[in-house]
């Protein structure tokens, strides 16, 4: 790793950590925030998120501060950067560790004085940055979980165990369980939330009719509630795929704000999802879950505390475009009477578990 000749203090006094802009990257990011707590406990730690996804990570108990921001429509518009580089100046941050890789970023941290600037070395921002790394050699070969790990090893931060970790509090618990009871959800049913989008493009995306086609089968059981989640953006996508289905098919699609997708996701016993934010949700959450890939790589950004992983590695994949420009074959390879057995293998798992507790008391 290339490392300037600057280095951090022993114990700095206030740390800000930039936070990646996507809802997965910034969950696969989140035992930055815990390894930093436990190396310096005495520090204050402030997480600099885009909009809303500030939220996602309210709870954790290692860090002291969100500090949100609006991303500048233009670099021209020196009022919209004034918003972002005045709190950081104000803040007198004396240690930065940027996870995300854009000049923009090191630029706002060079403008906003933040006193040491660790970042990896890219996107022409060397210059800004007072403790550039270099990418690791292992990068294509590893979780991203890892690589963001390895830009703490110059603070003296070994790369640790630590896994992603979402914290949802006992209110937000129970408000999802009333939500769920609103749409006729008991306590005893079995809950298999589903997942049919992905913000990044629909090359990330099993066919929709396969969905319905999984759905149909699922309903054969009568033990079962299936809800469906989506953003905004994803709603009619959703709204199409649940079409015709009966009550038991809850379409909660752009109806759920960020902290109450978190909590309903971990009131379900089964998750069935693309690579997307709400998988690694999921999978910081502890909640079972079955992952479907086609254009991205498993091996950079799969479930990363756990769970199935469904990809047919064709030749092309992972392409990392945002729509398929030939056959979509990587998901057309994955077939619903797979996806139906991997579910039914795991929801029996979750039954006996559910059982064991029962009779347990």
């Amino acid at each position: 790793m290339a490392l300037s000749l600057f280095s951090p203090p022993q114990s700095p006094r206030r740390i800000l950590v930039r936070m990646p802009n996507w809802l997965g990257d910034l969950v696969m990011a989140t035992p930055i925030l815990t390894d930093l707590r436990h190396h310096w406990p005495e520090a204050k730690i402030t997480a600099l998120c885009q909009g809303a996804l500030g939220t996602v990570i309210q709870e954790d108990p290692h860090l002291d501060d969100i500090l949100p921001f609006k991303r500048p429509k233009s670099w021209l518009s020196r009022q919209n950067h004034a918003d972002i580089v005045n709190p950081l100046r104000q803040g007198e941050y004396d240690l930065g560790v940027l996870l995300t890789n854009s000049f923009s970023s090191a630029w706002w941290f060079w403008r906003g004085h933040v006193q040491n600037r660790l970042g990896y070395a890219t996107h022409w921002r060397n210059q800004l940055l007072n403790m550039p790394v270099s990418f690791p050699e292992t990068r294509d070969t590893q979780h991203l979980v890892i690589t963001y790990k390895m830009l703490l090893e110059p603070l003296g931060i070994p790369v640790s165990q630590t896994p992603p970790r979402l914290y949802v509090t006992t209110q937000e618990q129970q408000a999802a369980r009333e939500l769920l009871a609103t749409h006729g959800i008991q306590s005893t049913d079995l809950i298999v939330g589903i997942n049919p989008g992905a913000a990044y493009g629909s090359a990330k995306c099993w066919l929709p009719d396969r969905f319905k086609l999984l759905t149909q089968r699922l309903l054969e059981r009568s033990d079962l509630k299936i809800v469906y989640f989506g953003d905004k953006g994803g709603a009619p996508l959703v709204e199409d795929i649940c079409k015709g289905f009966p009550e038991r098919v809850i379409n909660l699609a752009g109806k759920t704000n960020l902290r109450q997708l978190i909590a309903l996701i971990q009131a379900c016993h089964l998750f069935l999802t693309n690579d997307s934010g709400p998988m690694h949700v999921a999978s910081a959450l502890g909640v079972p879950l079955i992952a479907l890939f086609g254009s991205t790589s498993d091996v950079a950004t799969s479930p990363y505390n756990g769970g199935k992983v469904i990809h047919k590695h064709v030749a092309c994949s992972p392409c990392y475009r945002r729509e398929c420009p030939i056959d979509f074959r990587c998901m057309k390879q994955i077939e619903v009477s797979e996806v139906y057995q991997e579910m039914q293998e795991l929801l029996h798992k979750v039954g006996l578990s559910a059982n064991k507790r029962t009779d347990n008391g």
